[in-house]
């Protein structure tokens, strides 16, 4: 089906996920050098520190994908663009939610057959597959998804909004299909939790994204505010119900 991959000298795969017809894949550049010294010693030193320059593909088969807006770097093949609107009414929603969210208002729709090639960077990916569930991100994290997840903002309520560190609004996704998100930290230094019907109970704001049935809230960490004081944790980010709760427990690090 994907028979016109081609891998480079200097390329690597390290994520994949695909769905039907579309393939999402992040390719991994090993850089060979500059002919400027000051770069070419600024690479030699970032290639030892484990820093790699990433690239999100994706191959359509008679599929469409949605993209942020600006993120093209090159395509080929036969595919249509479209401005993604949805009406008057879908375009209100993206003026709402690009205004609360910071995210852009419009994503290019993409469809038909071909390869898609995002712009490269030193970022993180993620590759995250919904089935018929809600997926709700930090503000930022969205790059690309098929073209029937509907991406649009939750809402945080009372002093969930106020206190949990998340602000008022963040990205929601919702459908079936692959997305794929940036990550302020690599992969595998990632924390899945899988919650049954449980709680999840968070001292920090590491937390990236919660999919399936899960509630959000800001709680003190005991019912009596005493407690809480001679606790030493205060307010806890807390999660409940049937999914999974994606953490950073390394942000720290990277937080500066």
């Amino acid at each position: 089906m994907w028979n016109n991959q081609q891998q480079q000298i200097g390329e690597q795969l390290i994520l994949s996920k695909e769905n039907g017809g579309v393939r999402f894949e992040v390719i991994q550049h090993y850089l060979k050098g500059s002919s400027d010294l000051t770069r070419a010693s600024e690479l030699y030193y970032a290639q030892k520190a484990g820093v790699r320059l990433k690239q999100v593909r994706i191959l359509l088969n008679n599929a469409g994908v949605q993209i942020e807006a600006g993120a093209l770097h090159y395509m080929r093949g036969n595919l249509d663009v479209k401005a993604n609107i949805g009406g008057v009414s879908g375009l209100l929603k993206k003026m709402v939610t690009s205004k609360v969210t910071g995210e852009e208002m419009f994503k290019p729709l993409y469809q038909g057959y071909g390869e898609i090639f995002l712009e490269p960077s030193f970022d993180n990916y993620l590759l995250v597959e919904l089935s018929n569930e809600e997926m709700v991100c930090d503000d930022g994290m969205f790059y690309a998804c098929e073209a029937g997840i509907d991406v649009g903002a939750y809402r945080n309520k009372g002093l969930t909004a106020l206190l949990g560190d998340e602000g008022a609004f963040q990205t929601r996704l919702t459908g079936t299909g692959i997305c794929c998100l940036t990550s302020p930290v690599p992969i595998e230094e990632i924390k899945i939790i899988h919650l049954q019907n449980e709680t999840l109970q968070v001292d920090g704001n590491f937390t990236l994204l919660r999919k399936g049935n899960i509630e959000f809230t800001v709680e003190r960490s005991s019912k009596s505010m005493m407690g809480s004081l001679t606790s030493g944790e205060g307010l806890l980010q807390t999660f409940r119900g049937t999914g999974e709760v994606w953490l950073a427990p390394t942000l720290v690090a990277y937080s500066g």
